[in-house]
């Protein structure tokens, strides 16, 4: 019973950093999507330790964190009940429920890790480029791609999100502590 109490408070605790995480925020676009301080990273250690099918979990556990913060600011878009619910899928349980997959390739050492914490992430960006193709596609301005302006306003704050998870994991796998936590979870 020990192992499961500590498995659920380190999930708890990685859950309420990344939503603490997720607030400091770098850089923030006109219409949602952030470059933040590594709010993705704990719930990516949540699933390199744990495995995928719990990160999945707590991945879309912290997706639901993510839609109660982020409440007011889509209540003010005017969306239809149609497009709210597009919108919810698409970039907040899909795109956050994706970084449970950073533990795919979990037993692989560093490279795996990055390598699994990279697909997550690129399967966020997917899901955020398809709801910005269709719910958002309105705000796409005049004589634009709608696709590619999706491409573009996503691109934007994924990438350098992408690149600086990755760095911000290198650098906590190379802890000694660290590593033997995620060692000793596999």
């Amino acid at each position: 019973m020990k192992i499961e109490t500590k498995k659920l408070t380190l999930s708890a605790v990685m859950i309420a950093l990344s939503a603490v995480l997720s607030l400091v925020k770098v850089y923030e676009l006109p219409l949602g999507g952030s470059i933040t301080l590594l709010s993705m990273l704990p719930v990516a250690v949540i699933a390199i330790c744990y495995g995928t099918k719990w990160g999945l979990f707590c991945s879309t556990l912290y997706a639901f964190v993510q839609i109660a913060l982020d409440a007011g600011k889509l209540m003010g878009y005017g969306m239809t009940a149609g497009t709210w619910a597009g919108c919810l899928m698409f970039d907040y349980i899909i795109a956050f429920g994706a970084l449970g997959l950073a533990g795919l390739f979990r037993k692989k050492g560093t490279i795996g890790m990055c390598a699994g914490i990279t697909l997550a992430l690129v399967i966020r960006f997917i899901s955020h480029f398809i709801s910005g193709s269709i719910v958002f596609s309105v705000f796409c301005p005049e004589g634009w791609n709608v696709f590619f302006y999706s491409f573009c306003y996503n691109g934007s704050y994924m990438l350098p999100e992408l690149i600086i998870t990755i760095i911000g994991a290198v650098l906590l796998f190379r802890i000694p502590q660290v590593r033997k936590l995620i060692e000793e979870k596999q």
